[in-house]
Order: C-alpha cells, then structure tokens, then sequence
C-alpha cells in the first residue's frame, strides 16, 4: 500500500509507473514537494529522473499512480488540462534555455503570459521587471544569439518566474555552463523562486549543486534511493 497523502505538500506522487515497451523508467514512486521547498533530483544515466520530472509537470502521463497539486488531482486532467496548467502553474528552465531565437528577450519571458491571455502592455511591463531582477537590465531588446550561455539562461529563468508558477521544474539547468556561470546563475533561481514563493525542483548530475540545495532525492532504477535532507 503507498503511503498516505501528505495534506501539507504541494505537489505529491504516488505509485507513480511509466514504462517503455517492457522497461520501467518509473516503477513506483512516492514524492512529495512542500510549498516554497527547492529539491535536487539525482542519480545515474537512466534512473528515471527526467521521467519523473516530465510526469510531475504532466509532459508525459504515468501509467499507473496518482499526482496532486494543491489538493487537486491532475493526472487525470486532459491534454487541453494539462497544457492550460503547465503555462499558469508550472515553469520550465531546460538545459539549452530553449528560447524562441526569432524573439527579443523580453518577448521571450512574456510568452507564457501571452499565451495564457495577458494584454501585451502587462506580459511585457511584467518581463522587464523580472528581466531587472535578475540582472539584465537594458538586454530586454535583445536576441538569444546576442547574450551569452549565463544570460540566455537567465532569460529562462524570468520566463519560467513571470506568470507567477507555483512549481519551476528544472532539467539540467546549468549543464551548458561554465562552473562559475551554473553557480551564479542557479544563485539567481534559487533567489528568484524564493522571492516569488515558488517550488523549485532540479534534475542534475551537479552533484554540488545538489549538495547546495535543503534536500537531495536520489533515484536508481526508476526507484527512490534515498531522501536526504540538508541540516
């Protein structure tokens, strides 16, 4: 029997199974994220961590299991459901920034906003403030080939912020940086997120950037290891 829900939490799991023909990527796992909690997910090439994050963020649906958000079930909700909530519940900060090249940067960070029905004058009134905060004052008119790796990503970053989430999920955000340039720029999530009230969840093979984070999730074939809590 999986455990009982956590009233507390914010966004939980349970049960949760993905499979791929005949391998299990997830094969059963219960987690849980407190509101405002930053969390590391780590473990070899393979384990299923990615998995997890695309099913908690509703990318992909689980084959078997449960996740709530806020008290709500979503695993059930439809493709349409699932889409309206990955643009106003979730934020996403990829490894590559994923930014839309033809796009300035600001228009970049309003995009979520846009898209969810925002009048331009606001998306983008809200994408120069969060594009100040952190750091990138007067590079709101330029291209993602015209900053660099640590800006492009702190583009994601605002982007990720501006609709006011309640979740960021991060896949290997710093993985195409410099180790100087991942650290400041995880600094800025961290910062970022905590200001905005936000859970921050990460998926990375940093193991000191995991090390730096409250509590650390270890996942071995598409089961969890271990939960390790920073004191």
């Amino acid at each position: 029997m999986n455990p009982q829900w956590n009233s507390r939490a914010l966004l939980s799991g349970r049960g949760l199974v993905k499979r791929y023909g005949t391998q299990h990527a997830l094969a059963g796992v219960d987690i849980d994220i407190q509101p405002g909690e930053a969390v590391a997910i780590v473990g070899p090439s393979g384990s299923g961590k990615t998995s997890l994050l695309h099913v908690l963020a509703g990318i992909l649906r689980a084959d078997e299991g449960e996740i709530h958000l806020a008290g709500q079930r979503i695993d059930q909700f439809s493709e349409k459901k699932r889409s309206e909530l990955r643009r106003t519940e979730f934020g996403f900060v990829f490894q590559q920034g994923m930014l839309v090249a033809e796009l300035t940067a600001e228009e970049n960070v309003a995009l979520p906003m846009l898209l969810a029905g925002a009048g331009r004058k606001q998306a983008l009134g809200a994408a120069r403030e969060w594009l100040g905060r952190l750091g990138l004052q007067g590079r709101g008119g330029s291209r993602p080939g015209e900053l660099s790796g640590g800006q492009a990503q702190r583009v994601a970053i605002a982007r990720a912020l501006t609709h006011q989430p309640k979740v960021i999920f991060a896949d290997e955000p710093t993985g195409a940086l410099d180790t100087r340039t991942g650290k400041e720029t995880m600094d800025a999530l961290l910062v970022a997120a905590a200001d905005a009230g936000a859970s921050v969840l990460i998926v990375t093979h940093d193991r000191e950037l995991a090390d730096s984070l409250p509590r650390t999730i270890v996942i071995r074939d598409g089961r969890i290891a271990s939960k390790v809590a920073v004191p």
